[in-house]
């Protein structure tokens, strides 16, 4: 199962929490509230009718505030909790249908877990952390001590590997946990809430550590925030979660233009929108007199980096390019002002 290739299809699924969650399961989709859940039948609404496909080699960010949902959905993938209702799809193989055997082996092989509190064994030094789930698997010491001290030099922990993790920073015992994640191969990274503990700097640092790891080795990720900078730095694809609901998914740009409803417009209110519009989602099409000397901007270029290219010049509009150099479309100030207005009704492309 290479990392590229693992798709998770996640299914109409529900989790209800309490002593007989399955008979509500209709009731629910019926139009009972989760208060009335609550209230009248004793039982907690944790996810109600989850629906996504992560592609695979992707990072699918889970987001929205504490109750959502979201740990609680992270879980499933590798059933740590059990659904009440649906089907997990691990390139095309219903996790929900594997045997106790199989479970505990695609636990151990598939996928690896990074979390907020660092999860680090106190007694044990840095290369010993980074190697446990290797030594759980039978791998012979030194094959696995020579895979761990890889992994720790690739997250910036070279000459660290004999301390121990009270030694150790906030962001640095945050590295070791990636470490161990990644020494497993696991083709699945969850990862949840696993900077939220962090300073901001080093939160920052961390970001840029995953997305230049994940250019090369291309795991699919499944990344739990409450931080929507984050989601949209990191996010492939975003799902935003409302007390079990999905509200609004799909990537950054769509969120960012339209938001689903007014929750979702709260929640992007005060996002810095130029830093992380790009100039496809605004562009418009090429005008017979769109040639020349017109600047030229690469496809994938943020609003805030195209408008201090178009201040600067003598221009108003640039020529966006793709990867092979051809014109795909124009980008003028006047767009640009209108899509990092919140107000703004620029269209995605």
């Amino acid at each position: 199962m290479s990392s590229n290739e693992t798709s998770i299809e996640i299914r109409d699924l529900y989790k209800i929490f309490g002593p007989s969650p399955r008979q509500y399961v209709d009731s629910i989709k019926n139009g009972l509230t989760k208060t009335e859940l609550s209230k009248v039948h004793g039982h907690i609404l944790g996810l109600n009718n989850i629906n996504i496909s992560m592609p695979g080699g992707k990072i699918q960010v889970v987001m929205g505030l504490s109750g959502s949902g979201k740990s609680t959905l992270i879980r499933h993938v590798n059933r740590l909790i059990e659904p009440t209702s649906g089907s997990i799809l691990v390139n095309g193989r219903n996790v929900l249908d594997m045997p106790e055997t199989k479970l505990r082996e695609f636990r151990r092989n598939h996928t690896a877990m990074v979390f907020q509190r660092f999860g680090l064994l106190p007694h044990r030094s840095v290369i010993d952390n980074v190697t446990f789930g290797l030594e759980v698997r039978g791998m012979e010491k030194a094959k696995s001590r020579e895979i761990g001290m890889r992994w720790i030099e690739r997250v910036g922990l070279n000459g660290f590997e004999a301390r121990y993790p009270n030694e150790l920073s906030g962001g640095m015992q945050q590295r070791v946990g990636l470490a161990r994640a990644l020494s497993n191969d696991a083709s699945i990274l969850l990862m949840d809430e696993a900077y939220s503990a962090l300073d901001p700097l080093i939160r920052t640092d961390m970001q840029k550590m995953l997305l230049e790891l994940q250019k090369e080795l291309k795991k699919t990720v499944v990344f739990i925030t409450h931080d929507l900078d984050e989601a949209l730095r990191l996010g492939d694809s975003i799902a935003i979660l409302r007390d079990g609901e999905i509200i609004q998914q799909g990537d950054s740009q769509r969120i960012l233009i339209h938001p689903a409803d007014d929750y979702i417009k709260r929640f992007i209110k005060d996002v810095n929108r130029a830093r992380y519009l790009k100039v496809d989602a605004v562009m418009e099409a090429l005008g017979q007199s769109d040639t020349g000397s017109m600047p030229k901007l690469k496809s994938g270029t943020t609003l805030e980096v195209a408008a201090g290219e178009l201040t600067s010049s003598s221009f108003d509009t640039a020529i966006i390019i793709d990867d092979r150099d051809r014109p795909i479309g124009a980008v003028s100030l006047r767009l640009i002002t209108a899509a990092i207005s919140s107000e703004g009704e620029a269209e995605v492309k």
